[in-house]
């Protein structure tokens, strides 16, 4: 079952966290000096927040596979919406080793679909350059690298 996701940049990730613990009536399932993460479900949601951002607010949306062939056919609405795709096979991200493809809707907002295949001990690297990839002149997909959201 796919599960939506947010991911928001904060200025004091203890005061966020606390707002968002009282918010959701549950304390998150990953906490980091820089990150936390809340999967719940009700709200059925992944829902992080960070202070890596270079501005406060939403960073990207995005959907969470169950599966590798659920983010497949995820990938396939992706490629009938006619926007430039960046896939990442093995991204090392928000503390989590996942297989990602990104997308911006026509006004920029980046989408992140991906399954995460396991967690790993630090944030990742690559952080805040995700539109920009994504938004590189039309190239195939094949032809982009990229390492984090």
């Amino acid at each position: 079952m796919k599960r939506f996701h947010l991911n928001l940049n904060v200025t004091d990730l203890d005061k966020s966290m606390a707002f968002y613990n009282e918010l959701f009536a549950a304390e998150p399932a990953v906490v980091e000096d820089d990150y936390a993460k809340w999967m719940l479900d009700d709200p059925f949601i992944n829902f992080s927040i960070s202070t890596r951002g270079a501005k406060t607010g939403i960073d990207h949306i995005g959907i969470e596979a169950s599966d590798e062939n659920e983010l497949a056919m995820i990938r396939e609405r992706l490629v009938r919406a006619d926007s430039p795709i960046l896939d990442e096979d093995d991204a090392n991200c928000c503390y989590a080793n996942s297989k990602k493809a990104w997308i911006s809707d026509p006004d920029g907002v980046a989408w992140e679909t991906f399954f995460s295949k396991g967690r790993i001990a630090n944030y990742g690297d690559g952080t805040g350059e995700v539109p920009a990839r994504i938004a590189a002149e039309g190239k195939p997909a094949t032809e982009r690298t990229g390492t984090c959201c």
